[in-house]
């Protein structure tokens, strides 16, 4: 019988050492090129994909030492990738003699990660290993290590890479009770977090709960620990206590709008205006910031309140304008004036000429059809001269339209 082809990957041949220069993107793209390959042959075969994961994780750190890492932005795209490929490996049906070579490859290059990239696959060591009794013997492998790094003794504590996948081991393994005595002595959240999580396993949630307030410090992550304490109260079923005391903090997103999604889609019995309210008074000086959060939520004159009161990006209030000019008009009109306003008043990033034109035409459109086109140009001139005698870039762009010298 003729032997099967072996599969051939496309992204190994694009993944050899140092096969990035410094620039991050194209290194971005070649990692998301390669995820979507892995997760197209997932669809047809599971343990096919695993082993293209595998190999990817093998070829990463070693193909983008190069890579100028400074952004944070090629660390991003392998975290992703990492949280989007473990999935695979874990999921596979794989025979435990192959899953077992997944994991010895696997360790093998968290090992000699330099960078490090491939760093967080520890943290999923549990997962990964995807049965209890892989995990218990994972756990014996690597704990007597893990307890000498983590002692209290400072002679004898020391980092190993391994310490992160021996407790995800051990709790994926239910040896709850071992987690917290290794992380007994003072070590880095980080690790303290398996504490956390080992005694609300064992159904001691108010214990977990005080355990991670008891980890706050300099160098702890409040965002994580929050994250850690609003899951265990949402588990208890205690949403209002949750949402009170974690709920703004513990969804932080990358934009302020992104954050009020977080929260609203996780809450949904609270109103988004509540919602709305509780978030803008975490950031005194930046309500501002949230407009897009309040437009997105329906309440338009709330949005045009908070740009009123601190600063707003002018191209976000000039597609505001230029997105709702049939809709809401009214709405439109106020934000268009909005984003000359802050304009004029020196705001945005990288403004040109093409900015200001765009905001003033949309701003005109929202005034037709509101039928205040007179009040508006009036207005837009007088803010336009009010500024050190009409001496600023907006004035210099429009002076000819709005009449001005």
């Amino acid at each position: 019988m003729t032997k099967a082809e072996p599969h051939k990957w496309e992204f190994k041949a694009r993944f050899r050492r140092h096969a990035f220069g410094w620039r991050s993107q194209p290194a971005i793209q070649r990692v998301k090129q390669a995820v979507a390959e892995i997760e197209k042959v997932a669809r047809k075969d599971a343990v096919l994909a695993a082993e293209g994961a595998v190999a990817l994780f093998e070829r990463l750190s070693p193909a983008l030492e190069q890579v100028d890492s400074s952004s944070g932005a090629i660390g991003t795209a392998v975290n992703n990738a990492i949280a989007e490929l473990v999935p695979v490996i874990a999921e596979a049906l794989a025979d435990s003699k192959t899953r077992a070579a997944w994991l010895d490859r696997l360790f093998k290059a968290h090992d000699e990660d330099q960078i490090p990239y491939i760093e967080g696959l520890a943290d999923y060591w549990g997962e990964l290993c995807a049965s209890k009794e892989l995990a218990s013997e994972w756990a014996d492998r690597l704990v007597d290590i893990t307890r000498m790094a983590l002692s209290p003794d400072k002679r004898l504590r020391g980092h190993f890479h391994g310490t992160s996948a021996c407790l995800g081991s051990l709790f994926r393994a239910e040896r709850y009770g071992e987690i917290i005595d290794l992380v007994q002595a003072d070590v880095i959240w980080p690790y303290k977090r398996w504490a956390v999580k080992a005694l609300a396993a064992q159904g001691k949630k108010a214990e977990a709960m005080r355990y991670a307030e008891a980890c706050r410090s300099p160098w702890a992550s409040d965002w994580d620990i929050d994250r850690l304490c609003e899951e265990l109260l949402l588990s208890s079923g205690m949403v209002d206590e949750a949402y009170a005391r974690y709920g703004l903090t513990a969804n932080r997103g990358g934009t302020y709008l992104a954050t009020f999604r977080a929260v609203a889609k996780k809450y949904p019995h609270k109103a988004t205006s509540n919602i709305l309210a509780d978030l803008v008074k975490t950031t005194p000086g930046d309500e501002g910031k949230w407009f897009a959060a309040a437009k997105g939520a329906g309440h338009f004159e709330e949005a045009l309140a908070l740009a009123r009161r601190t600063p707003c990006d002018p191209k976000t209030l000039t597609r505001a304008a230029r997105d709702h000019v049939d809709d809401q008009p009214a709405f439109a009109l106020g934000a268009g004036l909005l984003a000359l306003h802050w304009l004029v008043q020196g705001y945005g990033y990288e403004i040109t000429s093409a900015d200001v034109w765009t905001a003033y035409s949309s701003t005109i459109k929202a005034a037709e059809r509101t039928g205040k086109i007179v009040e508006a140009k009036e207005t837009i001139r007088q803010m336009a001269a009010s500024v050190q005698g009409g001496a600023n870039f907006v004035t210099h762009i429009l002076g000819g339209e709005l009449g001005l010298p």
